[in-house]
């Protein structure tokens, strides 16, 4: 179930805090280290463009499902829910779409990942979905991995989600609910980005 389905931006979001410079910097080693394989090259560069080592950042609490949202000027970069790892935004991700693995989903699952439903396993499985294929030398993903997620036909992302099941498991089983939509191209956190941020 997508995170920012119903969030308000009045009512639900707290003031923006500003973190000790301790803080921020603890924040940036840990994407760094989520991110590695993408952020790691070439000294950090990557990181750098997207978390400035000079630029303050800010975080607001979305109270109501335990998120909290880090801000460079306002601007919403990526999100935390509980202790869990670091995600992009879904504007992040499109301006730097190897931060995730991806998977697809099918022409017909995306009117209803737009909708903020999970994704079915039939909607991977079928002719126009794609999982990692092992076959043509991809690394599976395990359980509780956060992906980008296409849809056949779209050039960029439409959702980031967090996988339910083995790329393997959803692969040979081909039924049941199989990734968690967390962020999705139309919910709030969606618009509040594409506002130019929290003002």
């Amino acid at each position: 179930m997508s995170l920012f389905k119903k969030m308000d931006a009045k009512t639900d979001v707290g003031t923006p805090t500003s973190l000790k410079s301790s803080i921020q910097r603890g924040i940036r080693t840990k994407i760094l280290e989520q991110y590695a394989d993408t952020l790691g090259v070439n000294d950090g560069e990557l990181l750098e463009q997207i978390l400035p080592k000079k630029e303050p950042l800010t975080v607001v609490k979305f109270k109501r499902e335990h998120v909290q949202i880090l801000l460079l000027k306002g601007v919403p970069l990526f999100f935390q829910h509980y202790d869990g790892p670091w995600l992009p935004t879904l504007h992040v991700l499109h301006q730097y779409p190897t931060l995730l693995p991806w998977i697809q989903v099918d022409r017909g699952a995306i009117k209803f990942l737009l909708s903020g439903a999970n994704v079915m396993a039939p909607g991977l499985t079928s002719a126009g979905g794609h999982l990692p294929d092992p076959a043509q030398g991809e690394k599976p993903l395990a359980k509780g991995t956060p992906v980008a997620i296409r849809s056949q036909g779209k050039t960029y992302e439409v959702a980031i989600g967090s996988l339910l099941a083995d790329t393997e498991e959803i692969r040979s089983q081909g039924k049941g609910n199989v990734v968690d939509n967390v962020h999705y191209i139309g919910d709030d956190l969606w618009a509040v980005c594409s506002k130019g941020g929290f003002v």
